[in-house]
């Protein structure tokens, strides 16, 4: 049967992890479990994540709050440089420390990722095939997060940059058949207490102190 339906595209970023990015700290336990109860409502088709084990352990414990959702691992929803930008493209301000900071990464990160960004364009947006409504959720990290929201909004390729996301945060985006993608939130902490909110994101560009809002 062809044709096309409504997709939503949640996303999340792993837990909180220790130090070494090894395993999800016991914060990070407990963040990666509140989200999986806040999605037991959603009828979940699937839950992908990334082969990383901080990703991996947070999909399992989401997982293991729903009922009988199948995970899926997946090199796109990994941690990489989506898109290496040329100086030209960015604000002249910044392009000399932006390129030097992304020259940091390691060169697996920097070489591989464009193409598996392509391949998480292809797996995990637009509609879906078919005439069923599809709910996906996808745990995976920072970068990724802000190189499908930067597609949802039509915005340059560079600007995946300086989109961050808070670990355990839900994201969601909505693709319908014959209209621009919709960003129905961002970056939405309401399941976790104020103490689990704002992990892993850069404490200069936090708009409140925790418990002060939802983020």
């Amino acid at each position: 049967m062809t044709g096309s339906a409504v997709r939503h595209l949640y996303l999340a970023r792993h837990g909180e992890a220790t130090p070494d990015e090894s395993r999800l700290t016991e914060g990070g336990r407990r963040q990666a479990v509140l989200l999986g109860e806040r999605l037991r409502g959603v009828s979940l088709s699937a839950v992908h994540h990334g082969p990383l084990p901080r990703a991996e352990e947070t999909a399992r414990l989401i997982a293991g709050r729903l009922d009988g959702v199948p995970l899926h691992r997946s090199d796109a929803a990994g941690d990489y440089i989506p898109y290496m930008p040329c100086e030209g493209e960015l604000p002249p301000q910044s392009a000399e420390s932006t390129l030097q900071r992304l020259g940091g990464f390691p060169e697996e990160e920097r070489v591989g990722g464009p193409a598996l960004a392509r391949d998480a364009l292809a797996r995990f947006t637009g509609p879906a095939p078919g005439t069923e409504p599809r709910h996906e959720l996808v745990v995976t990290h920072n970068f990724l997060i802000g190189w499908l929201v930067r597609d949802a909004l039509d915005a340059p390729p560079w600007r995946w940059l300086g989109l961050n996301h808070c670990n355990a945060a839900l994201t969601v985006i909505r693709y319908a058949p014959g209209r621009p993608a919709s960003l129905l939130f961002y970056n939405d902490m309401r399941h976790l207490p104020p103490e689990l909110r704002w992990t892993g994101f850069p404490p200069e560009f936090r708009a409140c102190e925790p418990g002060d809002g939802d983020g």
